[in-house]
Formats: structure tokens, C-alpha cells, sequence
């Protein structure tokens, strides 16, 4: 592969960056810096004595010189590697382990078949949009009984889809020519008794890093848009498998950050001049203004459980490697997951059901029994709180839907909830984990200076983000692996005593600390600000107790009613 020049501007900066002797202060990345500039320069102590600054060195002169042909021979070793082209999708040998040693997690799950709630007088409702914002399971039954057709649902959210994208920008394409097919298979099958389950016939609606046969897969990015991928990702195809329809490619933030895409913003349902937080963020705007049965979403550090709390919809961040990511987008090897995003926390047990499983194409996934029985008592299960965030002093802006929610489960369910008290550990510290991660899968689009392309360009976003990961010493991320590795075992003894617990959705660094333990979690509205836009509340599994999670959500949302609130899209006016 031929290395692209850097664009004026760039080479420019480089030029000043270089000169004025911060870039050795700044990185040891100077060193592959000024051999890219001059490759047929040596490396000398003075580079060296810049480089090591960065990585907490004091050397002496006598040790740079013994290092000069070592660190020439690995640049060299890195020109090589990068000769290679390593598609994003290509995971490393490497693979991430959720379960510590002595923890026995799977052979306590059995296997018992799926149960959905029943409704006891399904009709089909009189108004198009009552029926387009029913759950899942509503919707199924519907379905089931031939009330309504695949084909009438699926025109109804293709239609709906195209209303709403001019308010909400959710949509980066519409999936109509498969998603009518696959309806009027579903018609077909059912007719003649071939009901494949509660998914059947469901029009749905895929997170655009999902790789679709026949579709672009932008991945939310500029200089992706054009992207086609030859190749269903596993998710997609166990749906179909399932009889769900496809009716649309929903949007990201550009490479999964925040809600910004080529298109635009993706916007909140309940307050339209608002984002709808991400990156997961077209599934949630979507699902909650009723233009699809279901979402798909993905999650790295937060992008379930943030745009889940601000669209008002119930999100499942499965346990780590319980769904495959084949042919979606890779941005942290060790700590994606892909997962649903619904109106209910059985709607997200359903399509859970029909997803989960190893498939030999991802090394992380595996097959671990999942069970769905919403008639199981609560009670069964071992419910904890996260007792600092919830006693604190300090009052914080969700507190008092927060301890209504505890008020709820202890009086209302009969639950009796243990304090659980989190380890004191700088989780915070081992955020570069992931960004070092994402800039190995973006390795050439940084190189190339396509990063320009991406729609943000601040000190937060992607682009800077990857250029700085670029200088992270491959023996800090090691080093910031192996505290992972305490701080899971620190964790699971610490919820030893619970199966499930319930925690405020954004305290104490919960989200950062679980998507790096690869333990579920199920968020969903709990309570309404001022302004009527949704709050939510987390319960956190243990690992592969994703069904445990679910059920005392769901169990959660049957003694409430905020999950049955829908936002009123038309009346918001848009602000020019």
C-alpha cells in the first residue's frame, strides 16, 4: 500500500509541530513521525531523548545509544505490518474473557423453552399509530392471528419512516424491495401454519455499522457512505432467520460517537431541537416514535444506555460475547456488543432469544442458555442496589425518580434489595483501552487523512481521538489490560451476593466500569423531567444473567406505566 501524502494543511502543521520540539514532549510517536519525514535519517539520542519523555523514562545517554538500532528495527517491523491492509473486521488473537477463573456463571443457566406474555383480547387498534407504537409482543400476537398482515405493518412504518426522518433524521436508507418480500414471506408462511415465532413478520429497523447484503453499510461516516458489504452480518441473518423484516438502515454517529452523522443530527421524539444521544442513535428515535417494531443496537461504552434513557426506550446491553458482531463495525474488540433496542423489557427478551448464540465466525461469541419466562416470580431473584449512589448526600438531578424506583421494587414487588458497594479501583484510567482499540481498527483512515471527512473535527471527537490513541506504548495498554483484569475479579466478588442490581443509569462511572467487566445491563424509562423528556434507571446482571436483568425490568415496568408513554412528534415545530 502506498502511504498518501498528507493534505497542505497537515503537512504544515507537522512542519510547525515538529520544529517547535513539543511533538518528543507530547509522544514517542515523534519517532515514527520523523522516519515517515526522512527514512533514510537515522534515529539519534536527541529523538529518543524527546520520545521518552511521554512514556515515563529518565534515560541516560549511554542507554539511547544502545536503543538506536532496536527501535530502527521496529519501525521497519511497523512498515511492514502495514503493507498488509488489515480490513476493520479483522479481530486480533488477543480475545477478551469476561468470566475470571473459579467463577461458575455457566453451569448454573438451563435451557427451558420461550414464553411470551399473553394478551388476553388482541384487536387490532382502530388508529394506525396505536398499532405502529404496540409492543412487540402485541404485535405479534396481532400477527399470529392474521388481525394484521406483515405487508399492511411493514407499508406502515415504511411510511411512517419517511414522515418522521423529515423532523427526526433518523433514517440513512430504507430497506422497502427486501422488507416487502420478506412481509409477504412471512404472509405466506403463516397462512399455511409455518409460524417461526414472536419475531415473525415484525418489521424492524438495523443500526447502520450491520452489515446488509445488497444495501450501503455507511457506518455513519463520510468517507464510508458509498460502503457496500458482500455479506449479511450474523445479526441481520438470524433475524431474517427468525421472519423479521428489514425496513431500514438506521443512523450512527459517525464510526459510533454521539449522534452526529453525514446526514446531520439524529433527533430526540420527546424535544426535537435536542439530539437523540448515541451512537446507537437512529434505532432509539426510531423505536420510540413508532416508525419500527424494534432496534438494533450496538454498545461499546454507553451507546445503548445513553440513547435509550434520551428516546424513552428499554435498552439490553447483553453480557460480553453472547451476541456475535460478524459483520458489524469493529471498534473495540474487547469490549463491543450488539443488542435490542424495544418499548418493553420483554420486547427485548424476544429478539434476544433470536440473536444470541455463537456462530464459529466471531472467536468472542459463545452459546450459553438464555430462558425467557415472564410468568417466573421476581422474587426468585437475588436484587441488590448500588448503595452510594442512591444514599449520597449530594443531591443529583434524577434523585428523586431514582428513589421512587426503590420504592417500587421493595414495596410495591416485595423485594427485599442488598446493599452493594462497587471496589474503589480508577476505572476512569483504563479509558484508553478503548480508544487505543478504535484507532487500530481506523489505522488507515488516519494514515490516509480521509479523517478529515468525518463530520465532527473537536478535541473530543474521533480524528483527534485516534491520532492521540496512536501514541499510547503498547505496554500501557498491556499494563491497563491486567488492571482490567483485577478490577473484574474485584467486581464479581463484590456482587457475589446478588444475581441482579439496580443502579442510577449515569453514577459512579457504572456504565464506563460495566461495558469493561462485559456484565449486562437492561436501562429503562424511569420518570419524566420538567420538560417532558425521559429518565431512566440500569439493572446490571452478572454475567449471563441477562434474563434475570430482564425479568425484574420487566417486572418493574408491569407496577408502572412510563414504557407506555409515546412522544408527540407532530405538534413539536422545528426551529429554523
Amino acid at each position: 500500500m502506498t502511504q498518501a501524502a498528507p493534505s497542505t494543511d497537515r503537512r504544515r502543521f507537522l512542519q510547525l509541530f515538529s520544529a517547535s520540539g513539543l511533538a518528543g514532549t507530547l509522544f514517542p510517536g515523534v519517532l515514527w513521525a520523523r522516519w515517515q519525514q526522512e527514512p533514510e535519517s537515522p534515529i539519534t539520542a536527541e529523538m529518543i531523548a524527546e520520545a521518552e519523555k511521554i512514556a515515563g523514562l529518565e534515560l541516560n545517554d549511554q542507554e539511547r545509544e544502545m536503543m538506536r538500532d532496536g527501535l530502527a528495527r521496529n519501525l521497519e517491523a511497523f512498515e511492514k505490518i502495514r503493507q498488509l491492509q488489515i480490513p476493520n473486521e479483522v479481530p486480533p488473537a488477543l480475545v477478551f474473557e469476561p468470566v475470571m477463573p473459579g467463577v461458575q456463571v455457566v453451569p448454573a443457566l438451563e435451557q427451558r423453552p420461550l414464553r411470551v406474555s399473553r394478551w388476553a383480547d388482541p384487536k387490532r387498534p382502530r388508529e394506525d399509530a396505536e398499532l405502529a407504537l404496540l409492543p412487540l409482543s402485541k404485535l405479534s400476537a396481532l400477527i399470529r392471528r392474521r388481525q394484521v398482515s406483515s405487508v399492511e405493518l411493514t407499508r406502515l412504518y415504511l411510511n411512517r419512516l419517511r414522515h418522521y426522518d423529515a423532523k427526526l433524521h433518523f433514517l440513512v436508507g430504507l430497506t422497502e424491495d427486501l422488507a416487502l418480500d420478506q412481509a409477504r414471506r412471512a404472509d405466506r408462511e403463516i397462512a399455511s401454519g409455518s409460524y417461526r415465532g414472536p419475531l415473525h413478520g415484525i418489521p424492524w429497523g438495523a443500526k447502520d455499522l450491520l452489515a446488509t447484503r445488497g444495501y450501503s453499510t455507511t457506518w455513519g461516516a463520510a468517507p464510508y457512505r458509498d460502503q457496500r458489504i458482500a455479506e449479511d452480518a450474523t445479526v441481520v441473518r438470524r433475524l431474517e432467520q427468525a421472519g423479521a423484516v428489514l425496513v431500514a438502515k438506521l443512523t450512527l454517529g459517525a464510526l459510533a460517537m454521539g449522534d452526529y452523522w453525514f446526514g446531520g443530527q439524529t433527533r430526540n421524539p420527546w424535544k426535537i431541537e435536542q439530539g437523540s444521544s448515541g451512537s446507537s442513535a437512529g434505532p432509539g428515535s426510531a423505536t420510540a416514535s413508532g416508525c419500527v417494531g424494534f432496534g438494533i443496537g450496538t454498545e461499546t461504552r454507553g451507546s445503548i444506555v445513553s440513547p435509550s434513557t434520551r428516546n424513552g426506550v428499554t435498552g439490553l446491553r447483553p453480557t460480553f460475547g453472547r451476541v456475535s458482531r460478524y459483520g458489524a463495525m469493529a471498534l473495540s474488540w474487547s469490549m463491543d456488543k450488539i443488542g435490542p433496542m424495544c418499548r418493553c423489557a420483554e420486547d427485548c427478551a424476544l429478539v434476544f432469544s433470536a440473536i444470541h448464540g455463537a456462530d464459529g465466525l466471531d472467536p468472542t461469541a459463545r452459546t450459553v442458555p438464555f430462558s425467557w419466562d415472564p410468568y417466573r416470580p421476581v422474587r426468585q431473584i437475588r436484587v441488590g442496589y448500588l448503595a452510594a449512589a442512591f444514599e449520597e448526600a449530594e443531591r443529583y438531578d434524577n434523585r428523586d425518580f431514582d428513589l421512587e424506583t426503590l420504592r417500587v421494587l421493595r414495596e410495591d414487588l416485595g423485594l427485599e434489595l442488598v446493599p452493594v458497594e462497587l471496589p474503589d479501583f480508577p476505572v476512569d484510567a483504563l479509558g484508553f483501552v478503548l480508544t487505543a482499540e478504535a484507532a487500530a481498527a481506523f489505522d488507515e483512515l488516519t494514515r490516509s487523512g480521509r479523517d478529515d471527512e468525518l463530520t465532527r473535527q473537536t478535541r473530543g471527537s474521533w480524528p483527534n481521538t485516534f491520532r492521540i490513541a496512536r501514541m499510547i506504548p503498547a505496554v500501557e495498554y498491556i499494563q491497563a489490560n491486567r488492571a482490567r483484569t483485577m478490577y473484574q475479579r474485584m467486581f464479581s466478588q463484590a456482587i457475589r451476593d446478588v444475581d441482579v442490581f439496580v443502579a442510577p443509569s449515569f453514577r459512579l462511572g457504572i456504565v464506563g466500569a460495566t461495558n469493561l467487566t462485559g456484565h449486562p445491563c437492561v436501562v429503562v424509562p424511569n420518570g419524566f423531567r420538567d420538560d417532558g423528556t425521559p429518565v431512566s434507571i440500569s439493572f446490571i446482571g452478572d454475567l449471563y444473567r441477562d434474563a434475570d436483568a430482564l425479568l425484574v425490568a420487566h417486572a418493574y415496568q408491569q407496577a408502572t406505566d412510563f414504557h407506555l408513554r409515546h412522544p408527540e412528534v407532530d405538534s413539536q415545530v422545528v426551529a429554523e
